[in-house]
């Protein structure tokens, strides 16, 4: 059995517009992707990337997006990522472009790029602050993020130490 190996790549969505990353969504990403890929090498490289191209991997409040193509053709879609223009939703074409940030052999390689991504950007941003008042606030909205885990809907299942 032959293992196919396969490329990740993590990008940024980069728009002005603030509803484009609201109104993204993984198929009409992929089929823009697509459609570059298949403007900039034809037929051939749409063929290659095609094999096994999904979208792993869309976050829409960050734009952030998660890519998997083979890794014999991983080339011919990085350089079709700049001429992405613009993403088609619900009728409406929203400007933007894709900013690549990492090239990785798997997810865990890419998600540990991304929080230390996260990490240099949040570090700009503090110290971009003009006064203490506006790094006050940015601390502040930052510690109060939480994630929060559902309750199952069914009460029998909370009990796990087996006394009912």
């Amino acid at each position: 059995m032959v293992r196919f190996k396969n490329r990740y790549v993590l990008c940024e969505v980069v728009s002005e517009d603030p509803r484009c990353r609201q109104c993204i969504e993984d198929r009409t990403l992929g089929l823009a992707v697509r459609d570059a890929i298949a403007r900039v090498h034809g037929d051939y490289g749409l063929a290659c990337c095609s094999i096994s191209f999904t979208v792993k991997y869309l976050n829409a409040y960050t734009g952030t997006v998660l890519l998997r193509c083979r890794k014999d053709s991983y080339r011919l879609l990085c350089s079709a990522l700049p001429f992405v223009r613009y993403l088609e939703s619900r009728a409406q074409r929203y400007p933007c472009f894709l900013n690549t940030l990492h090239v990785g052999g798997t997810i865990r390689t890419c998600q540990k790029f991304l929080i230390q991504y996260n990490r240099t950007q949040l570090l700009r941003l503090l110290q971009n602050c003009t006064n203490e008042e506006e790094r006050q606030c940015i601390q502040k909205s930052l510690l109060s993020c939480s994630l929060t885990e559902e309750q199952s809907q069914s009460g029998g299942e909370e009990d796990d130490d087996g006394t009912e």
